[in-house]
Order: structure tokens, then C-alpha cells, then sequence
């Protein structure tokens, strides 16, 4: 999949031809850098390693100076692999928003906003006990019975739990693209994405 790293801005709405409102993500998108050509004589695939949003100097290893200085730019905060561009491009190489096209649908994926611990109610979408009346008088977001007791005799792996909930890795498949700005490196796409707001989020067409 070919595509580039951006960062998620905001949401906002559109309105179409019809006068339908459309909900969508404003995402600054590239301009990235190529910091690395993958080959499949060396590397054993080939690939295009991307590096978006400069870094200070101060805070990048002196490995990883190296390794953007071969590619003749500065340290970036972001590097993510891309496989299968239809271009051929060099180390050093800029690749812009101008890769996406308006009415195109797009994968956009990020780490999710954290919850911190949540219970099996929002968690796992538990109904918890129906009623609080009759009897029951703190059992209303409880997960209720976990197993049986003397046979197994313990609790199934897998068994749905309360726990640390969100910050991992979501992918939105086939967002539409409804606008491209190539001078303001902008990209907006319809629906909403993983993410909190300057979130780097990785955009594959």
C-alpha cells in the first residue's frame, strides 16, 4: 500500500451539491521525506521508508543522524514503511498530498485515544442487570458470572473483563477523499478517524 503520514487537526463539516452535511477529518498530510529506499536484493522486499514532522537536533541519537543525514534532511519525528508505490523515487525525495485524488477511498490508521480503566459495561458493551429494583442493589454495571466452578474450575482465556481500554492501533478502511489543498498540504476525508488531535495518523491509498 502506497500512501504518507500526516497529522490528524480536527473535524469539521462540508455541505455537497444537495445540501447533505457531511462530518469529516481535516488532516495536514506530508509533506514526508524518502529517509530510506528498501531493496529487495538487500532487504529482501521492497519498500519506501517515509520520515514526517522535523525533530530537534538536540533530541535525536546520533544513529539516527546519520541515517536522515544520508538521506540529506533534517531529523523527523515519524517514520513509517510504505510497500508498492507506482513511482520510482530516490532517497531524498519529497512526496506531497498530491498523491491522493479527490473521490478516491482511502485506509487511514492511528493509535486510538486512551480510556484508561473502563468496565465491561463501555468496555465490551455489557447490558449489565437490567432492573434496579427487585432485590438487587449494587449489581447494575457488574459482569455477572465469569465461569462455572467445579468444572473447569477456572476461568477461560479470552473471557471479556474490565481493563485498560483504547491506545492501540485502529484502521478506518475506505474513507472517501472529498477535498485535496496542495498548497496547505490538507487532505479531508469523509467520517472520522483514529486518534486525538495532532495525532500522527498514517494515510494508504
Amino acid at each position: 500500500m502506497s500512501g504518507l503520514i500526516g497529522r490528524k487537526i480536527g473535524m469539521t463539516s462540508l455541505f455537497d451539491a444537495n445540501g447533505k452535511n457531511i462530518p469529516c477529518t481535516v488532516i495536514e498530510c506530508g509533506p514526508c521525506v524518502v529517509t530510506q529506499v528498501r531493496t529487495e536484493e538487500v532487504d529482501g522486499y521492497a519498500a519506501l521508508q517515509l520520515g514526517f514532522d522535523d525533530k530537534a537536533e538536540k533530541r535525536t541519537s546520533s544513529a539516527l543522524k546519520g541515517h536522515f543525514k544520508k538521506a540529506g534532511t533534517t531529523a523527523k519525528k515519524k517514520v513509517v514503511e510504505f510497500t508498492s508505490f507506482d513511482e520510482e523515487y530516490k532517497l531524498g525525495d519529497t512526496i506531497t498530498v498530491d498523491l491522493f485524488e479527490e473521490g478516491e477511498f482511502v485506509d487511514v490508521s492511528a493509535v486510538s485515544k486512551g480510556k484508561g480503566f473502563q468496565g465491561v459495561v463501555k468496555r465490551h458493551g455489557f447490558a449489565g442487570v437490567g432492573q434496579a429494583t427487585h432485590g438487587q442493589h449494587n449489581r447494575l454495571r457488574a459482569p455477572g458470572s465469569i465461569g462455572a466452578a467445579s468444572y473447569p474450575a477456572r476461568v477461560f482465556k479470552g473471557m471479556r473483563m474490565a481493563g485498560r481500554m483504547g491506545g492501540e492501533n485502529v484502521k478506518v478502511q475506505n474513507l472517501r477523499v472529498l477535498k485535496v489543498s496542495s498548497d496547505k498540504n490538507l487532505l479531508v476525508v469523509k467520517g472520522c478517524v483514529p486518534g486525538h488531535k495532532n495525532a500522527y495518523i498514517t494515510i494508504e491509498k
